[in-house]
């Protein structure tokens, strides 16, 4: 029997804190992801499984984190493989184009950055690598995973007289 005067803790007060985390965790891991889903939404999913990835050190939740983001990268090949919407190419457009400066750090394509994305998820997902080279890979995960974000959220058109066309001066036939 605990004395008055002793500091531990009532194990509700410990859970309170653990609990709010967990709960974002659990919503993050339980948000529908699929075919409905834009080349934007996808991306903003892989952005915020690959955040709560880097910050987190339950090894459970990391391996869930890894399953969802594993199958987002899967819903991204779909959405990269699909025409855009109208909306997306609207947001994707700009009305004076400044080449140099919508150039990606990478010049890998978008497919087989994401397909880096894969193996380093599949790496994580295999735990056979110390702890010190996990946060390695799950580090340069999030760098990958970002710089894929920025290179396909960068503006890709631009608006002429003659309709759209790519800032790097190409016509636009059909917009994928």
């Amino acid at each position: 029997m605990a004395n008055t005067n002793t500091i531990t803790t009532h194990p509700s007060e410990t859970a309170c804190p653990q609990s709010v985390i967990e709960s974002a965790i659990t919503t993050l891991i339980k948000t529908p992801l699929g075919a409905t889903h834009d080349l934007f939404q996808v991306l903003d999913a892989c952005q915020h499984y690959v955040d709560a990835l880097i910050e987190n050190d339950d090894s459970t939740e990391c391996m869930a984190l890894c399953g969802r983001l594993l199958a987002a990268f899967e819903v991204l090949k779909v959405a990269l493989k699909a025409p855009l919407p109208t909306h997306l190419i609207e947001r994707l457009t700009v009305d004076v184009a400044e080449p140099d400066n919508y150039r990606g750090a990478l010049s890998t394509d978008s497919e087989t950055l994401r397909e880096y994305c894969v193996a380093l998820t599949l790496l994580l997902l295999q735990r056979q690598q110390s702890a010190e080279q996990e946060e390695h890979i799950t580090g340069l995960l999030f760098e990958l995973v970002n710089v894929l974000v920025e290179d396909l959220k960068t503006p890709r058109f631009v608006r002429t007289e003659g309709g759209l066309t790519m800032i790097s001066g190409e016509a636009v036939p059909g917009i994928h």
